[in-house]
């Protein structure tokens, strides 16, 4: 069982920054690839990034694709998701999932673990 903790959203103007954090519980994060989605109010849940297990690969919605980074730190049980450049359309709860395979992809359904979320609005 893997527990999943997000931090780090909150309120930033558009054009902003906003560095956010999963924590993972257990011994064998090293073993999941990592995933994050969102979802905005009215809409579907969908696919942002996802890392392999050792962060030697990546993948982005094209939407995101050259401001946002996702990163981990298996030392320390944590994924992040570095946004650059915000805009309203990434207004969001952005949700922490882990995959018990090497590489997970944009399915939701490859991941068994899901984090609460953490909001990020974008507003001036």
């Amino acid at each position: 069982q893997v527990q999943l903790v997000e931090s780090g959203g909150g309120l930033v103007q558009p054009g902003g920054s906003l560095k956010i954090s999963c924590v993972a519980s257990g011994r064998t994060f090293s073993s999941y690839a990592m995933g994050w989605f969102r979802q905005a109010p009215g809409k579907e849940r969908e696919f942002v990034a996802t890392i392999n297990w050792s962060g030697s690969r990546s993948s982005y919605v094209d939407p995101v694709k050259g401001r946002f980074t996702i990163s981990r730190d298996n030392a320390k049980n944590t994924v992040y998701l570095q946004m650059n450049n915000l805009n309203a359309e990434d207004a969001a709860t952005y949700y922490c999932a882990a995959a018990q395979l090497d590489w997970a992809g944009w399915s939701a359904g490859a991941y068994d673990y899901w984090g609460q979320g953490t909001k990020v609005t974008v507003s001036s």
